[in-house]
């Protein structure tokens, strides 16, 4: 199982180069039934990433461009007149109904449409006129925004993100990998059409691999590190007095949950039974940033999200 789970990382990251927390994360997500939020500036291999995720695995995909005039039934489906079926009403299913969702610009869309993904993140279900619809077992939304085009667009509500396990934060290549990239994109351009591609791996070991996370072992001491981030980013008054006048909001009981789980999840990839503090710092970033509400403190001191992010990894004692 290990292997296949370091084959599917190796596949996709020869696809994409030098975006290796992207591709984990993603594979992360489709373990533990995770949604993702992608942000970054465009051109930097967002909607390749999980193209490419979709191509290597026996699963389908839907991309949904979120525009101004979008409506929820573009999305989750409506019902339609069909007079010369049994029933007058007919359910036809939106591009929602898949394995990938890749919500593209998803602030791009008033909160009407991003409430309509809500139901299907967390319940894996979609409830239209009354009648409710279940996803696929195998089920991911994988949303992108632009950190910095802000005209134009709705930025999600905390509730929202809340429901997103990861936000990943795609930065530029360095230039050994923007070389790397250059030659991939003209190895692609001359590969011959009668290339026989490889065989795409069958997503039951997706299942395996759920069912092998409640086999990672995770010790009192690790418990009680992921209890007391969360708690410093909710009263860091308890643990410094610098770091109170940044945070307005700390990250909530999914934070905790979510931690748990990814810090397993990565226990597993790694071919481990166990977890360490290292796995839960490993993905600390990518669970908290979007779940720590600054104040215009911070705005005003140049302070990010993952700034306090790595000081309440400063500041947290381990034991």
């Amino acid at each position: 199982m290990i292997d296949i789970i370091k084959d599917l990382e190796d596949r996709i990251n020869a696809q994409i180069i030098g975006q290796e927390e992207l591709v984990q994360s993603l594979v992360i997500g489709l373990i533990t039934e995770g949604n993702i939020l992608l942000e970054g500036l465009p051109g930097l291999a967002k909607t390749r990433a999980v193209n490419a995720l979709s191509k290597v695995m026996a699963i389908d995909m839907n991309r949904v461009q979120f525009t101004p005039d979008l409506l929820p039934s573009d999305i989750t489906g409506t019902e339609i007149y069909n007079p010369e079926g049994e029933e007058a009403f007919q359910f036809k299913q939106g591009p929602i109904f898949t394995n990938l969702v890749l919500a593209d610009e998803i602030n791009r869309a008033p909160a009407k449409v991003q409430s309509a993904l809500l139901e299907a993140m967390e319940e894996h279900q979609v409830t239209v006129a009354g009648k409710t619809y279940k996803m696929d077992p195998l089920f991911m939304v994988i949303a992108t925004q632009n950190p910095v085009e802000q005209e134009g667009t709705y930025p999600l509500p905390e509730a929202q993100l809340d429901r997103f396990m990861m936000k990943v934060e795609i930065t530029y290549l360095n230039k050994e990998s923007e070389e790397e990239m250059l030659k991939l994109v003209r190895r692609e351009q001359k590969k011959s059409s009668d290339t026989k591609p490889k065989e795409k791996l069958d997503p039951k070991f997706i299942f395996e691999c759920r069912d092998k996370l409640n086999d990672i072992e995770v010790s009192e001491a690790v418990t009680k590190y992921i209890i007391r981030l969360i708690d410093a980013s909710r009263f860091p008054d308890n643990y410094t007095s610098d770091l109170s006048k940044y945070i307005s909001i700390g990250a909530s009981p999914r934070g905790s949950i979510t931690l748990d789980k990814a810090a397993r999840c990565l226990a597993l990839m790694k071919g481990k039974k166990y977890v360490d503090i290292d796995d839960v710092r490993e993905v600390a970033h990518r669970i908290l940033r979007h779940r720590i509400a600054l104040t215009y403190q911070a705005s005003a001191d140049r302070k990010s999200a993952d700034d306090i992010v790595t000081e309440l990894l400063k500041i947290v004692p381990i034991a």
